[in-house]
């Protein structure tokens, strides 16, 4: 006998030889989960409304009595009291008579139970007499030990690729580094929101490592030892993306030539990541947050949802509250989202950080090319300790790669560094101003000076740091209209970060102070 690869293959084939033999139309497997009973399997007519229903242990139900009686039972649907009728209210076949047998285990123990169901209005096609009862019977009791020791070997079949795959992540060392103290805030915030499982919602640049962070905290959370699948939001349609997330049915759109599970089915038990959330088309949004509300996905083109337990993280280096505001993100959904906030702060916040990283990224580099480890020279440092990175991590990552194969000896050198990396422009750049650098810097200066041989550099002189940063942050204002979110992203701030400094300064539209 061909090994059958999964467990709902055995189920399909099981069911399928019951109903044949018992000679019904309609049959179910359910098992008892958290509280409530699952269809795991669902064969006949009408099967896909049933397959994945979940019943509470609360309501009468057949495959609950049966479940918690370890007893077969057989009943007039509609007529037993334990007949759970309301399930069948949209369906076109109803059910006349039902048979339900207890799943058991080798040792006793009952773990779940299958249904067959006469569907015929004369229920002249299903056998009850004893006998042809008892042969079933004793067929399902020795097929559910196989069932069990079946779906059993593929859970350690799952944990052995689940262990593989941490292997993989640590032999590719997506290590977290740092020692600064804004890495640290950060690393312990991880940890606190790692114990729980609410949304994550992670905010920052691009390059910062969110998608690190989201790893991070699915690796110290309970559900450390379940999938973590990632999606990014930003790299495909809209309803393509909805069948990434949610799955659909055989036939509900062109090309769909088979079902598919959808992400959150899929990594039922573990983690997803939703990265680039806020590139998010606005119409899935609204499916997303009936996702988190209910924690119920429902297949394209299927007609019932089928419940999963993940947890949601999402990232994004959008200011949701501005996109809030462009009508371009739900507000309902942000708050939804944002129940543990993480900022990852940008490398140049992360200053003492830079050596470390530098020098972890080329170890590792030189160690996949196989070749022996290589330093910075101290000028070689101090250069690259002033340079702005404004790619963040991935920026420096990508450098170390470059450095690693360009530079000849086992000391890199200042000469082997790219020569924008020895001349960085400053970080205030005046380039193009609406409004010239001089006149809102020198208050008494009512018009652009005309000295095109002007130095740049002497409007620094006799200002304090928090009076340049001051006039800075109006400059830009000024240039972009009054256009915050425009503002601070050329100040390389987010959005709410260049907003509380203005109303650290008192700045407000009819300024008028410069």
């Amino acid at each position: 006998m061909k090994w059958l690869s999964n467990p709902t293959e055995m189920l399909c084939l099981f069911l399928s030889a019951l109903l044949k033999l018992h000679n019904v139309e309609r049959g179910s497997i359910w098992v008892k989960d958290e509280g409530e009973y699952v269809c795991l399997e669902a064969s006949g007519r009408e099967s896909e409304k049933i397959k994945g229903l979940r019943i509470g242990a609360f309501r009468k139900s057949i495959v609950g009595w049966v479940i918690e009686n370890g007893q077969k039972a057989i009943a007039d649907a509609g007529v037993d009291e334990r007949h759970y009728f309301e399930i069948e209210n949209d369906f076109e076949v109803k059910s006349k008579v039902i048979l339900c047998f207890p799943l058991i285990l080798e040792a006793g123990e009952v773990y779940g139970a299958i249904q067959l169901i006469e569907t015929s209005s004369t229920k002249e096609q299903i056998h009850t007499d004893e006998s042809h009862i008892a042969l079933i019977e004793n067929i399902i009791n020795i097929c559910s030990i196989a069932i069990s020791k079946h779906m059993a070997c593929s859970v350690e079949s799952q944990k052995t690729k689940e262990l593989k795959r941490t292997i993989e992540q640590l032999t590719e060392q997506n290590i977290i580094v740092g020692k600064s103290k804004n890495f640290l805030d950060l690393m312990h915030t991880v940890e606190s929101y790692a114990q729980t499982d609410f949304p994550v919602l992670i905010t920052g640049e691009s390059g910062t490592g969110k998608e690190l962070i989201a790893r991070q905290i699915h690796r110290l959370s309970k559900r450390s030892g379940e999938k973590y699948l990632v999606q990014n939001c930003s790299t495909i349609p809209e309803h393509l993306l909805e069948s990434e997330l949610f799955g659909h049915k055989k036939g509900s759109f062109t090309g769909a030539i088979e079902s598919r599970k959808g992400l959150f089915e899929d990594a039922c038990g573990g983690t997803v990541f939703l990265d680039e959330i806020g590139d998010m088309p606005f119409g899935l949004q609204a499916k997303i947050l009936r996702f988190i509300q209910s924690g119920e996905v429902k297949p394209v083109g299927s007609t019932t949802t089928i419940k999963v337990n993940v947890r949601l993280i999402a990232a994004t280096n959008v200011d949701l509250k501005d996109a809030i505001q462009q009508k371009k993100f739900r507000e309902d959904l942000y708050y939804r989202l944002n129940v543990l906030p993480v900022s990852v702060p940008p490398l140049r916040y992360r200053q003492d950080d830079i050596e470390l990283l530098l020098d972890f990224f080329v170890k590792r580099q030189c160690k996949v090319l196989g070749i022996s480890s290589k330093t910075f020279s101290a000028e070689a440092l101090k250069t690259l300790l002033e340079y702005p990175w404004r790619g963040n991590i991935r920026e420096l990552e990508n450098f170390t790669k470059f450095i690693v194969v360009t530079s000849k000896g086992d000391v890199i050198t200042i000469s082997d560094l790219p020569e924008h990396m020895k001349t960085p422009q400053l970080f205030i750049d005046f380039s193009k101003p609406t409004i010239q650098p001089d006149t809102i810097l020198n208050p008494q200066l009512n018009h652009p000076s005309t000295d095109n041989t002007l130095d740049n550099t002497r409007i620094f002189d006799k200002y304090a740091w928090r009076e340049l940063e001051e006039r800075y942050a109006l400059y830009l204002l000024e240039k972009y209209r009054w256009n915050i979110s425009k503002a601070a992203e050329h100040a390389r701030l987010n959005r709410s970060t260049f907003d509380s400094k203005l109303k650290k300064f008192g700045l407000r539209r009819n300024h008028s102070n410069f």
